[in-house]
């Protein structure tokens, strides 16, 4: 078994087409076929179904694939030591981000890469939490940029920073008129917000039987969305911190403080215990540091390094 066969059958799994596979990993489709077919034969078990079309991974061979991603992981590691020691960037680096920080944060680590480190290849991903963490554990992501905690003993969790929400109102709702939205009334009322998106309240918060009135939710993550929502259909959303200056001037009007007490949301980073390319992983700090604000970044990235 090599480290080659190991990445054919990754990435067989991936395009799930043995021409477009081969393509990728530079080879003709019969020399991927026989090579994968001989990793078969040296475990004496089947990893793809050939049978059926696309192919697709046995029960065994789904459990091959994803121990393959992670020793494909930490071989790559090796360069990024000397890499490391000779303080030099380069490579790819896949993030997985929420779509709740990806307007923001996106085109900063693009413009910050690009100017600083163009041996880095960058390549970015709007995730739910749950896929975040999952692609990190099987090694096809190498940072994530969730809200914290993510709740993942096996994951490290780095705090970036912290920031308030505020509500976005229709001018037609009644509670335009305030100067600010008292927090416990958001409970009360229906809310136009992200499924699996903005996360307003602790679960420790919520009473036994109590059932927030979130009933209008839609599949999506664009807060930009979630206004021209508001704007058709009247009510409210809720809108982080950062974003507001995404939102166009004119409609700033719209906006109010959420109170007593405030609600606030911390952006961490999150990566594999074992991962190892510190260099990056504060390249990414700086990245995120040139465009969020001082007073709300957290006090570990507020230095010029973060060790691992």
């Amino acid at each position: 078994m090599t480290l080659q066969q190991l990445r054919y059958i990754v990435t067989l799994d991936e395009y799930r087409h043995f021409g477009r596979a081969a393509e990728a990993c530079g080879l003709t489709q019969p020399t991927l076929s026989l090579m994968i077919r001989k990793l078969e034969e040296e475990l004496d078990v089947r990893i793809f179904d050939r049978q059926v079309h696309p192919p697709v991974p046995t029960e065994i061979g789904r459990q091959i694939i994803d121990q393959a991603r992670i020793v494909l992981y930490n071989a790559a590691q090796i360069p990024e030591l000397i890499r490391k020691r000779k303080d030099i960037l380069e490579g790819s680096l896949r993030i997985g981000l929420i779509s709740t920080v990806a307007p923001v944060l996106v085109p900063a680590l693009f413009r910050y890469f690009g100017r600083n480190h163009p041996a880095v290849s960058l390549q970015t991903e709007e995730m739910i939490t749950g896929t975040i963490k999952d692609k990190l554990h099987r090694a096809e992501v190498d940072i994530g940029i969730l809200t914290a905690p993510a709740g993942d003993p096996n994951l490290l969790e780095i705090p970036l920073y912290s920031e308030r929400f505020y509500a976005y109102i229709s001018e037609n709702d009644p509670a335009y008129a305030l100067e600010s939205i008292p927090s416990n009334s958001l409970r009360t009322r229906p809310i136009w917000i992200m499924k699996d998106g903005l996360r307003l309240f602790d679960p420790s918060e919520i009473q036994p039987g109590e059932r927030l009135i979130y009933e209008n939710y839609f599949e999506g993550g664009r807060v930009g969305t979630l206004i021209q929502i508001v704007s058709d259909n009247g009510g409210m959303t809720i809108i982080p911190e950062t974003q507001i200056g995404l939102i166009l001037f004119s409609l700033q009007k719209n906006l109010r403080p959420i109170v007593d007490p405030e609600r606030k949301r911390t952006i961490a980073l999150a990566v594999r215990k074992d991962f190892i390319r510190e260099g990056l992983l504060n390249a990414v700090v700086r990245a995120i540091k040139s465009v969020i604000p001082g007073a709300l970044l957290e006090s570990m990235v507020r230095g010029d390094h973060i060790r691992l």
